[in-house]
């Protein structure tokens, strides 16, 4: 995502990392009960896996989290007007990087004087499911975190 940032930001397009909270909070990484205990854990996270892009925080009860759909990963792309016009449950470069080029010739198009209405599209994308690079985070949290996931999805 970092790549993709940087590459779209040539575009005008600015992107933002949303600290939510950990999906499956274990003795490292605990369930969060204070606003310094979260700007930690984002640090840590953004730290970890290399964010570049800026990290804002979500207030500790999740209320942007909650707003935008509550999925673990999610993604959303809004026009300059603040209109959603891509959303996914799931963050994948591949499927967002195609949506970003879509409207961005989209906006060309419109630029060069073609009338252009819009419309809604469902798809379903597929994505890479790395399982021992989430197991890998999972034992970041720590072993309560483990257990609980097993104890759910085997």
């Amino acid at each position: 995502m970092n790549a993709l940032a940087e590459k779209f930001s040539a575009h005008d397009v600015g992107t933002i990392f949303l600290y939510t909270h950990e999906a499956h909070p274990g003795e490292n990484y605990p369930h969060l009960i204070s606003m310094e205990q979260k700007f930690h854990h984002a640090r840590a996270l953004r730290d970890l896996i290399g964010v570049t892009r800026p990290v804002v925080l979500d207030a500790l009860d999740g209320a942007c989290h909650r707003a935008y759909g509550s999925m673990p990963n999610m993604s959303w792309i809004f026009n300059r007007s603040g209109t959603p016009i891509y959303k996914s449950d799931w963050s994948d470069a591949r499927s967002i990087e195609n949506a970003l080029e879509y409207f961005l010739d989209a906006t060309e198009r419109r630029r060069t004087g073609e009338i252009l209405a819009p419309f809604h599209v469902e798809r379903l994308d597929l994505r890479n499911h790395d399982r021992a690079a989430f197991y890998k985070g999972l034992e970041r949290n720590g072993p309560k975190a483990v257990r609980e996931f097993r104890a759910v999805y085997g």
